[in-house]
Order: C-alpha cells, then structure tokens, then sequence
C-alpha cells in the first residue's frame, strides 16, 4: 500500500507556506512521469473500449470518494465537449448522487452495491466498465467489477498501488504508482492528479477514434453559453471561409460546428 506509506516531508505544521507549496509542486511533477510508464496499458484499455463503443456500448466510471467524484466529472463533460447523450459515458459514486459533495459513511464498503447501481441503468456485455481507487480494493468497486466479468463486460481499472485486488480482477488494468503522497495517506492529491489525467486520456483518446474530433476541434460541442458560441462561430468561419454573420445563421440553423459545415458544403457544392 505504496499510497498510505508515509510522506517525504515530515513537521508540515511548522513549514513556511511557501516551503510547503514549493514541495507539493515538487511531488506533482513526478506525476505525469509515472502516468508515462503506464501509457501502454491505457493504450490497451482505450483500444478495447473504442470496439466496444463503436457496436453501441456504453463507458461507465465507478469509485468511492473523491475517485468516484473524478469519475462522475469526466463523464458529466463528455456531452458538452463531444457532443454524446448523456446516457453515453455515465459516472457511478458509492453512497449515491449525495457522495458527491458529502461523504456517505461506509459507502464504499458495500461488496454489493455498485452491481446494484449499475443494473438501474441495465449494463449489458456491450458495455464497458472502468472501477477507480487509489488504494486498489475498494469493495464498492471490486464487487461491481467481478460481476461485470461474470456477465460479459469488459472491465479496466485505474489504481495506484502495484499488485492490488483490483488490477487482478480487471481485465485491462491500469497502474499508475505515484508513490507517496505528502500528506500521508492523502489520496486526493498525487493520486487523485494521476486519476484525473489518465481518465482525460482515456475518455478524449476514445472520443477522437469515434470521430468527435475533426482536425484539433471539437466539432460536436454543444453550444450551451456566449463563450462556446463564439468558439464555435470561429472554427465555421475558418473551416468555410464565411463571415461571421453567416457562421452564426449556420450555427443558428443546424445546432454544431459540424452540421453547419456540412449544411453549407452540400448547398454549395
């Protein structure tokens, strides 16, 4: 249990504030480079999730804590940004839609929940399942991920200890040791910045492979306020050479970047 070991840094009580914030910026840096030595088992995981969802599959999170609220975040951005239904990428936390500000007491505990929770949206064997804890045996999670194999899903996992339950039980396992944390035990800062970045990963690398990104541009955005209509007016206008006066009836007209230009091809082609 690499991430309850205890920190590198001891007396924090008594460290000026910018000794402190200098060596929390020093352990953050370690943090992409182990992300880098398990960048083939995220290639493998993505892979196998980009098949899955290319047959109508869904991708579905499940952690604990702040494992599960890193989950719930990166797929309340899918729709936005990629332009999916909601029902597409879907984050599940223990103790329900309450453990997302507060903590449910032993929550996560529960070996038989999660298969519960997952079963009110009818997961089946075209689906995807990816469990998140740093500790590598959350019971919440483990239990959702050996039934997900027993009923055909395919499952991956993101923890940061080496040899953990949880890596045993995925089938694309993914392990990024971070080492330890500088508040001992801490988990939602190295750990928790590792999660964040691998599932930033995973989730746009599958989303570019299933065509939501064109060139380096989010072309299914949704157009939910000022800023992102602006961005959007912007990348019509240099795709197809138009105004912005056109852009924005394009946009108006057709709801995406990618509607408005094709829209606008086939009219003048």
């Amino acid at each position: 249990m690499i991430t309850e070991s205890s920190s590198n840094y001891n007396d924090l009580e008594k460290m000026e504030v910018t000794d402190l914030l200098l060596s929390m910026n020093k352990e953050d840096q370690s943090v992409p480079q182990a992300i880098n030595k398990s960048i083939p088992q995220i290639e493998q995981l993505v892979n196998a999730i980009v098949a899955k969802m290319k047959l109508g599959g869904r991708l579905f999170y499940i952690g604990a804590g702040t494992s599960g609220r890193l989950g719930i975040v990166d797929a309340s951005e899918c729709p936005p940004t990629f332009g999916v239904p909601f029902d597409v990428v879907i984050g599940l936390i223990a103790g329900g839609d309450t453990a997302i500000r507060k903590a449910v007491e032993h929550a996560e505990d529960d070996a038989h929940q999660a298969w519960k929770d997952l079963q009110e949206y009818n997961i089946n064997s075209n689906d995807c399942l990816i469990g998140i804890a740093a500790s590598g045996r959350t019971p919440y999670v483990i239990g959702g991920m050996e039934k997900a194999n027993e009923n055909g899903i395919l499952t991956g996992c993101i923890v940061c200890n080496p040899n953990s339950k949880m890596a045993d039980v995925a089938q694309f396992p993914v392990e990024i040791i971070v080492g330890p944390e500088f508040v001992t035990g801490s988990t939602r800062m190295k750990a928790g910045t590792a999660q964040k970045l691998c599932l930033n990963m995973i989730s746009t690398s599958v989303m570019i492979q299933l065509g939501k990104v064109k060139g380096n541009k989010m072309v299914d955005m949704q157009l939910t306020n000022f800023k992102l209509e602006k961005r959007a007016q912007k990348m019509v206008m240099e795709e197809i050479n138009v105004d912005e006066t056109t852009a924005q009836t394009l946009l108006k007209e057709n709801g995406s970047v990618r509607k408005a230009v094709d829209a606008y091809k086939q009219k003048n082609n």
